[in-house]
């Protein structure tokens, strides 16, 4: 059920774990800023734990110190919580190679990276398990949460509302999901793209794999909305509502990325004149050769690789 956190174990609080549930909690209540549960390995902390957000009823954020722990109490949470939200969210490379230039060979190493799919999506489900305001919320986390992901703002603008009786013509509506970096794809249906079969349009967000949505218009008004089968394309469920959230963690509007782009011009203008004056010509050629080509990406996708690195300019801090 939405909004309420419901423990679920065979297993009732024992040994010194109901002391402990209540003092923490009586922490919380207070408003203390630092408590410290200790115990050996296998005494049922997170059982502690998901007793305390049980009692306390509010949205946790669990950071764990690395992946491997993150994915242990990923499982734990999900077993104690079944019917909430418990999500993961960690750092989606696989592999990572961070620019490297060797002066005594004059060797430049781009950066290259591998993203994990899977692990892209529930950090995506993740996301908008909290755009969605949902009470009962658990986020798994390394330290990958502390990084930047984009604004807030920019991402609730783009969401796509849409319900049973909407006006929105066919091609309105398949404007609105490339708006959302999805991706029309008639033959590979997958997560993240949509297809269309005449007034039928099919998606699958970018945070489900199994579950798709499809819209079935009646000329220029949504006649129905359902979950279907993403393999089958067999119906699940009717639903009267739903939400499609975007594709990508960091989404701006066209304005928003038009001000991102020319700000990121002039940055990149700026920049090219000190490594010149310097006498830096082959690192001032690689930044400008790298550079327009995301902005070009940008200007024809909304979207490039590494966009992350342009935070500051999309998100409009100086």
């Amino acid at each position: 059920m939405k909004g309420k956190f419901e423990l679920r174990s065979q297993y009732k609080p024992a040994g010194d774990q109901p002391k402990a549930i209540s003092e923490l909690v009586a922490g919380l209540e207070r408003g203390d800023k630092h408590q410290t549960l200790l115990g050996v390995t296998g005494s049922g902390k997170t059982f502690t734990i998901s007793n305390v957000i049980e009692q306390v009823q509010r949205p946790t954020l669990v950071i764990s110190p690395n992946k491997t722990l993150a994915a242990q109490l990923y499982s734990e949470f999900k077993a104690f919580f079944p019917e909430n939200a418990v999500e993961y969210f960690i750092s989606y490379y696989d592999y990572y190679q961070p620019e490297a230039y060797i002066p005594r060979t004059d060797t430049y190493i781009e950066k290259d990276f591998s993203i994990n799919d899977e692990i892209d999506r529930l950090r995506l489900k993740a996301t908008s398990a909290l755009i969605e305001e949902r009470r009962d919320v658990i986020i798994v986390a390394s330290v990958s949460c502390i990084y930047s992901i984009g604004k807030k703002e920019d991402f609730m603008e783009l969401i796509l509302p849409l319900n049973v009786g909407m006006n929105i013509s066919r091609k309105q509506l398949i404007y609105k999901l490339a708006d959302l970096h999805y991706s029309r794809n008639d033959v590979d249906f997958q997560r993240g793209s949509f297809r269309v079969r005449g007034d039928i349009i099919d998606v699958i967000p970018a945070y489900e794999n199994k579950i798709g949505v499809r819209i079935e218009l009646f000329g220029d008004e949504i006649e129905s909305i359902s979950y279907i089968d993403a393999f089958t394309g067999k119906t699940l469920s009717k639903l009267d509502y739903i939400v499609i959230y975007p594709s990508k963690l960091f989404v701006t509007s066209e304005n928003k990325l038009i001000q991102a782009m020319n700000r990121i011009k002039d940055e990149l203008h700026e920049r090219l004149k000190e490594l010149r004056a310097e006498g830096k010509l082959v690192e001032a050629q690689r930044l400008e050769q790298r550079t327009l080509f995301d902005l070009e990406m940008m200007r024809e996708v909304g979207y490039c690789s590494g966009i992350e690195n342009y935070s500051m300019h999309l998100s409009g801090r100086d």
